[in-house]
């Protein structure tokens, strides 16, 4: 099993920086279970965690975004955190976090995140339902139907039926006005080094040609499913130890 850092905080101390994982609409910290078997665990402390709702406690208050963020960047302070890795929805919530004052988070590694409206083809449409219920329901029964041609999805619809689905609902809701009204690309540009992993034949039209007009370091996961830490954690690992060495010399330069 990966270290949780909500679990584990007393280990996050020691001469291996540490990469938070959080995982994507729905889901929870299993999604990085894979990575701790590949190389990168052998230089790098990875804390995949849950957040609010999905696997730990839901907030006391709305689920949103921002009361997200702020639990990010609560649990990268104790640790000490300087690096993420975000899927999907979570690197909104991610660069949020990295823009709370004193958030120690300086590096996100974005594992397809929502650059265009279009890419909340899941989150988004929670706003269309009155009630969590009806969500969930709707959700689960998408999830099942999507399954009997991609096997990928048997995991994360396991992950989504042991989300609260009030938080569900609320997030999904959130997640929708957010890239309504705000440009979740420029958002996540714009909050730390940022380094996007995807593959495009994963994404819509819409985040390729942003990503075509917008400067952003990027590095392409072939033939990964949108789960490449599921589907393809040795490929994954390369390219965050990739992308790291860029982050590196990027802070190499900034300082000289």
């Amino acid at each position: 099993m990966v270290e949780t850092a909500s679990e584990r905080p007393d280990q996050t101390v020691g001469n291996c920086p540490v990469i938070l994982c959080i995982g994507g609409f729905g889901d929870n910290a299993s999604m990085f279970e894979g990575l701790a078997d590949t190389h990168i665990a052998e230089n790098y402390r990875l804390l995949p965690f849950n957040l609010p709702g999905f696997g730990a406690p839901p907030l006391s208050g709305r689920t949103t975004l921002s009361a997200l963020a702020q639990f990010v960047a609560d649990r990268a302070n104790e640790c000490e955190a300087e690096i993420i890795l975000a899927h999907s929805v979570a690197s909104i919530i991610a660069s949020l976090a990295a823009g709370k004052p004193g958030c120690s988070l300086t590096t996100i590694l974005s594992l397809e995140e929502n650059i265009t409206a279009d890419d909340a083809y899941f989150s988004g449409t929670a706003a269309d339902y009155d009630d969590p219920a009806s969500f969930r329901r709707a959700f689960l029964d998408r999830l099942d139907e999507m399954s009997t041609t991609a096997p990928i999805i048997h995991r994360y619809r396991q992950a989504v039926s042991e989300a609260n689905p009030v938080a569900l609902w609320q997030l999904g809701a959130d997640a929708r006005r957010f890239s309504a009204k705000y440009e979740p690309g420029m958002v996540l540009q714009n909050a730390a080094m940022v380094t996007y992993l995807y593959n495009p034949e994963n994404c819509p039209k819409t985040t390729i040609e942003w990503l075509s007009e917008n400067p952003m370091d990027r590095i392409v996961l072939d033939n990964a499913t949108h789960w490449a830490s599921v589907d393809q954690p040795e490929l994954l690992a390369d390219k965050i130890l990739l992308a790291l060495s860029f982050t590196e010399k990027r802070s190499l330069n900034a300082r000289t």
